[in-house]
């Protein structure tokens, strides 16, 4: 078992929950209520500069040049083609401007604060460890239910395709690879710091899924 399969064997149920969140099957099954649609994608995108930067530090601090390289292409890829199907749904969902003033809920504030503190540790893992979570927990439950009931509409069936696919599963491998290569040369105290760091994202994934989900219910 590697490095990162034992820290998610650690979150074994927190993890089932997230990847089969009923958030996600009526999200795939296109029957999620609207409102609660435009509440997720607010607060989600409320995550995009702190992860930005987050993901900016990871490559900053990635050992070597070939160790970087796919980080920036997946840098590329938040800050365009994702970005753009945040500006697509909002505009497709009605949310103006003022609506995405909404207040930030807790969870999404937790996230964002521990995508800095990652950033601001100077630990390439620990830095890791949070984008593992992120990533591989959406590469998980988008795979599941890909491609998704037919006919949805693209602010549905986009945010599925996004996270699911060859393309986005070389990502995953990447950070996860990344973070496996790394454990062994950790201090026990830095792979508890490291651990803490994944727990911690694990469990805030899953409050904010049911936060989303509240919205729908």
């Amino acid at each position: 078992m590697s490095p990162t399969e034992a820290l998610r064997a650690k979150h074994a149920a927190d993890w089932q929950a997230i990847t089969c969140h009923p958030f996600t099957e009526a999200l795939a099954r296109g029957d999620l209520p609207l409102d609660a649609m435009r509440w997720y994608l607010v607060q989600d995108y409320r995550f995009i500069e702190d992860f930005v930067r987050l993901l900016a530090q990871a490559i900053a601090h990635a050992p070597s040049l070939a160790d970087a390289v796919p980080g920036a292409q997946f840098l590329a890829v938040i800050t365009g083609p994702e970005n753009t199907y945040f500006q697509r749904s909002f505009d497709a969902l009605g949310v103006v401007e003022a609506g995405r003033d909404q207040p930030e809920a807790a969870p999404t504030t937790a996230f964002r604060a521990l995508m800095r503190d990652a950033a601001a540790s100077g630990s390439h893992a620990r830095m890791l460890a949070v984008l593992v979570v992120a990533e591989w927990s959406y590469l998980d439950w988008a795979s599941r239910v890909a491609p998704g009931s037919a006919d949805l509409p693209f602010y549905f069936a986009d945010w599925i395709t996004l996270h699911s696919g060859p393309g986005f599963e070389a990502v995953v491998d990447y950070l996860r690879g990344q973070l496996d290569a790394a454990w062994p040369g950790l201090a026990p105290a830095e792979q508890a710091a490291v651990a803490q760091a994944f727990a911690r994202a694990v469990a805030l994934e899953r409050q904010f899924f049911d936060a989303a989900w509240a919205r729908a219910t």
